[in-house]
């Protein structure tokens, strides 16, 4: 479990339209929320 306050790693991910993006290219600058949905658009 991370602790809260702890500085996340730098990551890169997809945009929905191909872009990809990095945790990096935001710092200090914005904040930056991260949600996960698992099942999301998925039958279940």
């Amino acid at each position: 479990m991370i602790k809260v306050g702890t500085e996340a790693p730098d990551f890169k991910l997809d945009s929905q339209f191909g872009r990809e993006y990095s945790l990096s290219q935001f710092k200090e600058q914005k904040n930056v929320m991260l949600v996960f949905y698992p099942l999301d658009w998925t039958p279940t």
